[in-house]
């Protein structure tokens, strides 16, 4: 597992493009048949995906939790964006069509991905955070979700919300997931753009087609940079940045918060006219 140190806001003002993606960026996710991690200090957040393809593949702890296994201390949700596939947690079978979901509660002690076939691939992304609670596993299919339609095609931000680990959903001790869709023709995520204050947020990029790309505005709102960012990358955004993004053609993302709280719309709004 690597263990990744990102940059605080008074650092950030003077690093190159390299070192942001260094930082920030987390790439080389959905490696076919490995489990791949990132473990950051901010709300000490994991980030990883599952490409379980001839065989299954069991989440490990590893030496960086100092846990017998992986959810001893830790709740995870996990979103399919591949073929189908199944996560198995402690004997109970959870069937992962693409875009279905899973939540899997502190305490759970095996965790296994598979796929259903190797030439088509379950692609698992893992997002995790500390828990101190226990909620119970479940799944969720994209039909279970109640789409948030948001946006216009004047402002090129028609798009879909899928809320699914929240306090109406499935339930969590911290952790909030889904994803968003955007409408062909529409490229812009999350403008007017906002801050939380009192959470990290992380974002995985995908759909975006070959020879596309979003570019993923972040940083304080008076000193925004931009990292562009390729299908199946990931993007740390600590709460002092902002977290907007536009693509050459659209695109999906799934989003992932932690911290202090698990209201939605617990967010500081920055105006486009005050955007540095």
């Amino acid at each position: 597992m690597k263990i990744r140190y990102a940059a605080d806001k008074v650092r950030y003002k003077s690093m190159t493009t390299a070192e942001l993606r260094e930082s920030f960026l987390i790439s080389g996710l959905f490696a076919p048949g490995k489990i791949t991690l990132e473990y950051c200090e901010i709300e000490r957040v994991i980030v990883g995906s599952a490409v379980p393809a001839e065989k299954p593949l069991k989440l490990e702890a590893g030496k960086e939790l100092a846990a017998s296994y992986f959810c001893e201390r830790r709740e995870a949700g996990v979103l399919n964006i591949g073929g189908p596939g199944r996560v198995i947690v402690d004997g109970a079978v959870h069937k992962m069509m693409k875009l279905d979901c899973v939540y899997i509660g502190r305490g759970s002690k095996e965790v296994v991905f598979e796929s259903k076939a190797g030439s088509d691939p379950a692609r698992f992304y893992i997002l995790s955070y500390p828990a101190h609670a226990i909620f119970p596993c479940a799944r969720a299919r994209k039909a279970d979700a109640e789409p948030l339609r948001l946006g216009s095609q004047k402002d090129a931000n028609l798009r879909t919300i899928y809320k699914y680990i929240h306090p109406g959903g499935i339930k969590s001790c911290q952790l909030v997931m889904g994803f968003t869709v955007l409408e062909k023709g529409s490229v812009w995520n999350t403008m007017p753009a906002h801050t939380h204050e009192r959470r990290t947020e992380v974002y995985m990029y995908f759909n975006i087609e070959e020879g596309a790309s979003v570019f993923h505005l972040m940083g304080a709102p008076d000193e925004t940079r931009h990292l562009a960012m390729k299908n199946g990358e990931a993007v740390i955004s600590p709460m002092w940045s902002i977290h907007a993004g536009v693509g050459t053609r659209a695109y999906s993302f799934c989003w992932g918060m932690g911290g202090e709280n698990q209201a939605f719309d617990d967010m500081d709004g920055v105006e486009i006219k005050n955007l540095k």
